[in-house]
C-alpha cells in the first residue's frame, strides 16, 4: 500500500517535505492573523442548534473570566445570540443543488474578538444569488434608521405579521442594530449564477 503510494507519487521526498513547511507555513499566517485581530473564539462548519449553545456557553464563560462589565457583557451576549439565530435560521440552499454543493451551501463562519475596547463579531454564509437584493434592501432599510425609527420598525413587523417562509420577517438583523446600536456593516461577494457569500460585521462598544 505504502509502495504503491510512493511509486504512484512524482513528487520526492524534499518537495513532499517543502509541502508540509508550506501548509505549517499558512496555519501560522492564519494564527497570526487571529492574533493581530484578537480572535476570541472562531468557528467553521455546519451550524446546528447544539452548537449555538456551545459557543453561547463559551462565550459567556469568557467573558467572565477577562470580567468584562455586566452591561457591556449582556450587550456581547445579546447581540451574538441574535447573529448565531441569524446564520442558524437563513442558510440558503438551492433545491436544484447537488449534495456536494448543499453541503457546502450550508456551512458557515463565526468569529468574535475584542480590539482595545470594541468586540466584533463577524459571521459569514451562503446565500441564493437571487435573494442578494432583498437582504441588501433590508439591511439599508435598517441602517437608514435611528434607536426610534427601530422600534416603531419592529412592532410594525410585529403588528402586521411581515414574516416571510423562514420566519422573523428582518426581525433579526432590526434586533442586532438596536442591541448593538450600531449600523450594519455588510458585504456580498458572488460566487457563482446560484451562490453568493453574505458577510456580516457588527462592532459593539
Amino acid at each position: 500500500m505504502l509502495l504503491n503510494v510512493i511509486l504512484n507519487n512524482p513528487k520526492s521526498s524534499q518537495e513532499v517535505t517543502q509541502d508540509k513547511q508550506y501548509s505549517m507555513l499558512d496555519i501560522f499566517e492564519f494564527y497570526s492573523q487571529m492574533e493581530r485581530n484578537k480572535i476570541m473564539l472562531s468557528f467553521k462548519g455546519d451550524i446546528t442548534s447544539e452548537l449555538l449553545t456551545s459557543i453561547l456557553q463559551i462565550m459567556e464563560s469568557k467573558l467572565e473570566n477577562i470580567q468584562e462589565e455586566p452591561k457591556i457583557k449582556k450587550k456581547v451576549y445579546n447581540v451574538l445570540v441574535e447573529c448565531l439565530q441569524n446564520l442558524y435560521h437563513h442558510l440558503d440552499v438551492s433545491p436544484d443543488g447537488s449534495d456536494e454543493e448543499t453541503k457546502i451551501a450550508k456551512s458557515a463562519i463565526f468569529m468574535i474578538g475584542k480590539y482595545d475596547n470594541e468586540y466584533n463579531i463577524i459571521t459569514g454564509n451562503y446565500i441564493l444569488t437571487k435573494n442578494v437584493d432583498t437582504l441588501k434592501g433590508k439591511l439599508d432599510k435598517v441602517n437608514s434608521m435611528d434607536k426610534e425609527q427601530l422600534k416603531e420598525y419592529y412592532k410594525q413587523i410585529l403588528s402586521e405579521g411581515e414574516f416571510s417562509a423562514k420566519g422573523g420577517g428582518g426581525l433579526g438583523m432590526i434586533d442586532i442594530a438596536r442591541k448593538s446600536g450600531q449600523k450594519l456593516n455588510y458585504s456580498f461577494k458572488l460566487i457563482d449564477p446560484t451562490y453568493s457569500f453574505f458577510s456580516l460585521n457588527i462592532k459593539i462598544s
